[in-house]
């Protein structure tokens, strides 16, 4: 009678994903150790200030070379200051209006992590709401994206491995009044990731949305004479009637735990995250 232990032993390589599918899988890394980025190359639009600059930070200290990339100079500088200057730090920063969409063809293209953050906003009722500043939220919000995946898609499929992470927003699942061209570009947006992730995912390449309610950047607070007027109530208002309304949690999202989750999505333990939205909104689309 023949030893159940060699029957199995046998029989080991007849499991659907044993065999040659599994020579096929990529080397399995350890998923609770830090992040680590050595040897990756990352570009962040929007970087000078609020969740642009806090993920540039955040890669940079994971050991990814970063291209931080915005219109303010002051702010680049600061940003690469801060981390211990242009010279010495891993944080390359590159001044150009992400509006201009000729001029991104001249940005890196051999990049392994691309994170979309850079935009404006803009609050006006539709009627009033001026046409060419709708075209330039679309631009720097959805077309730049798009050219900016394009571009740097080649390298991440010749390496086997890549990362488009966009942040997006709540109103890229929500949409609200007065906010036309925003709520568009970001919906869009959500679309864009959705298709990168499906022709991506077999190539090793991943992508990802994140969507926070109201974080505490420049381009929110920008925004309080805006909501007043828009909503006819004092600026003092704006805070508790507007933006902290719909949410569970009272509170501004902080720009450094939307660079936290990029990270993650950079990380080990994401190399099954793809094409998904991750609401960081206090439960505003709980409703």
């Amino acid at each position: 009678m023949p030893d159940a232990r060699d029957d199995a032993r046998d029989h080991a390589t007849d499991h659907p994903f044993d065999g040659a599918d599994a020579r096929r899988e990529p080397a399995r890394h350890p998923v609770n150790e830090p992040v680590d980025l050595r040897g990756r190359t990352a570009l962040v639009t929007g970087a000078a200030s609020g969740i642009g600059a806090s993920v540039a930070r955040a890669l940079a200290a994971a050991g990814a070379t970063v291209h931080a990339v915005d219109r303010d100079e002051d702010g680049l500088r600061a940003l690469a200051d801060g981390f211990g200057g242009s010279g010495a730090s891993s944080i390359r920063t590159v001044a150009m209006d992400l509006a201009d969409l000729d001029g991104l063809a001249a940005l890196p293209t051999e990049v392994d992590i691309l994170v979309n953050n850079a935009g404006v906003q803009h609050v006006s009722p539709i009627e009033e709401f001026p046409p060419e500043r709708f075209d330039l939220i679309l631009d720097l919000m959805l077309v730049s994206p798009f050219r900016l995946i394009r571009q740097t898609l080649p390298h991440m499929y010749a390496s086997g491995w890549g990362r488009v992470v966009n942040i997006s927003s709540v109103h890229g699942l929500r949409a609200s009044a007065f906010k036309s061209a925003y709520v568009t570009a970001k919906h869009g947006l959500e679309g864009l990731s959705k298709v990168v992730a499906l022709e991506g995912g077999p190539r090793g390449v991943t992508s990802t949305c994140i969507n926070p309610a109201y974080v505490r950047t420049p381009l929110v607070e920008a925004q309080v004479a805006d909501q007043a007027r828009t909503h006819g109530i004092p600026e003092s208002d704006v805070l508790e009637k507007v933006m902290l309304e719909p949410v569970a949690v009272k509170r501004l999202v902080e720009p450094d735990e939307v660079a936290a989750l990029v990270l993650f999505l950079c990380g080990p333990a994401s190399a099954s995250v793809n094409g998904t939205s991750f609401s960081m909104d206090g439960g505003w689309t709980a409703h």
